[in-house]
């Protein structure tokens, strides 16, 4: 079947309310969280959906504050898209996918303000604790910004932080009761505009002919904390108005799996 053949195809499937695995267009896949999947992480969190299936795990470690901001601890956050996650994906430098999806789910942490940084520094201008996530999918089958942010936030959660002695070094090997400080838990919620119709979690199939899409991420209470775009198609304001409302709606279903 051709590319242009199963682009049709899709589209009139969609159109009849059809996804290629019975799904409807507004519905997403059935998530399942596994917590500590990593012995050398310190937290770590596994999400499957459907046939994908994402890692990650958080490192904590003592560093220097930037120049700004003395007295904030800092977050970072890293996607990086395996070759043997599927065959598109090549080893090597980071692709612009892998690139994207890093910025985005470390936008929506970051701008949402759920980690306390201030309790993450140790001593003002010398001493803080940066928090590193790594996503890793093990097998890639679409939606990587929604479900990496799925497995951050649960590595977040199941993360503690290392034993800091008064001299300032790390035990990392033992590790504290004290959680990461989060106050909120973010979700993002990426719609997806096929023609005119609208979208949610697509499989790397369907991904691979969308006109354009919009990542919303939310608060717990609604607020939309970071947006994305990507795609060549536009969206008019009703779309838009149409797409937060229902992230606002996906994000509440989604945050449940974390409670």
């Amino acid at each position: 079947m051709s590319q242009e053949t199963l682009k049709t195809h899709l589209e009139e499937a969609f159109a009849k309310n059809i996804r290629t695995d019975g799904r409807k267009l507004l519905e997403f896949r059935n998530i399942t969280i596994d917590r500590g999947v990593s012995s050398t992480a310190h937290g770590s969190a596994r999400v499957r959906a459907g046939n994908a299936e994402i890692i990650a795990g958080v490192k904590i470690d003592v560093g220097t504050p930037y120049p700004d901001t003395p007295d904030e601890g800092a977050l970072m956050v890293n996607a990086e898209f395996l070759a043997m996650s599927h065959r598109k994906h090549e080893g090597g430098r980071p692709g612009i996918d892998s690139i994207e999806t890093a910025r985005v789910i470390d936008r929506t942490i970051r701008e949402s303000k759920s980690i306390d940084v201030k309790k993450l520094c140790l001593i003002p201008g010398e001493k803080i604790l940066m928090v590193s996530v790594d996503i890793v999918p093990i097998a890639y089958d679409g939606n990587m910004i929604d479900l990496g942010t799925i497995a951050a936030m649960a590595a977040l959660q199941d993360a503690r932080i290392p034993t800091v002695h008064e001299d300032g070094s790390v035990d990392y090997e033992n590790l504290t009761e004290n959680p990461v400080p989060l106050s909120h838990l973010p979700i993002a919620v990426t719609v997806f505009k096929y023609d005119d119709m609208l979208v949610v979690d697509p499989t790397e199939v369907e991904e691979r002919y969308y006109d354009a899409r919009l990542t919303v991420g939310t608060l717990d209470d609604g607020t939309p904390c970071a947006l994305q775009k990507g795609g060549s198609a536009s969206f008019t304001v009703e779309e838009i108005e149409e797409i937060i409302s229902l992230a606002q709606k996906k994000g509440d279903e989604l945050r449940g799996l974390l409670k």
